[in-house]
């Protein structure tokens, strides 16, 4: 893998390390689903985002700093609803919150990538792989694409999100453009769910199964080709 060094360098690495990322709505996470039940172990960064600012926890302590007090429900839990909107709206809190929820998501991401073993297919589903300039961690970088009027109308329905607040979340999120662009393998949802399984499947197949690690110097990874599906 490329651009890791120091730390990360000894890191008991799974046979292949792939990362999974899509913008917001896109069938991201049916993907990941797929990938687990063929045997990948896959670890949700939006899962990790919220065990690191746990009630209790340093990156609870330090959004409260860095947000004010209306970042905390009455419970004493992170306000995701307020946290959401004020960041979505203000660039610089957005760059705040992500300063301190990201490294902490990383940390916790290669603790568990070393539990997993060197005989695993680990998933690491990014939502903001490229944003955060990932893409060169992993063996193989999957991106899901959908039309992003589609997934308007899926936050709208499904989320219960106004059609202005599903735009906002797409225009914060990288484009579709630098997704492709950070993508060795790029999945087209625009077919339906079943259809999105079976192009998984047909990924596992052709990307992960004839795998091989290349002994000292790293997993060898396939060429930077754009594969639509």
């Amino acid at each position: 893998m490329s651009n890791v060094g120091g730390t990360e360098a000894r890191l008991v690495k799974p046979r292949l390390h792939i990362g999974l990322t899509g913008g917001i709505a896109s069938g991201k996470s049916t993907v990941a689903a797929e990938l687990a039940s063929l045997g990948a172990i896959v670890v949700d960064a939006d899962a990790l985002s919220r065990v690191v600012v746990e009630p209790g926890s340093e990156g609870l302590d330090r959004v409260r700093e860095a947000l004010g007090p209306s970042a905390i429900a009455p419970d004493g839990t992170l306000d995701r609803a307020a946290v959401g909107k004020l960041v979505f709206a203000d660039p610089e809190a957005r760059a705040l919150l992500n300063g301190i929820v990201h490294p902490l998501v990383r940390a916790e991401g290669r603790r568990l990538v070393t539990e997993a073993g060197p005989d695993a297919v680990v998933v690491q589903d990014v939502p903001l792989l490229v944003e955060t300039g990932q893409a060169g961690a992993y063996d193989l970088v999957l991106v899901v694409e959908a039309d992003p009027a589609e997934r308007v109308s899926r936050m709208v329905r499904d989320r219960g999100m106004t059609e202005d607040d599903a735009q906002a979340r797409i225009a914060a999120q990288a484009t579709d453009e630098q997704r492709r662009a950070a993508a060795d393998v790029l999945i087209v949802n625009d077919a339906g769910l079943e259809d999105l399984r079976r192009t998984t499947r047909r990924v596992w197949d052709e990307y992960v199964l004839p795998f091989k690690p290349t002994g000292d110097s790293g997993p060898s990874r396939r060429g930077r080709d754009t594969h639509r599906r």
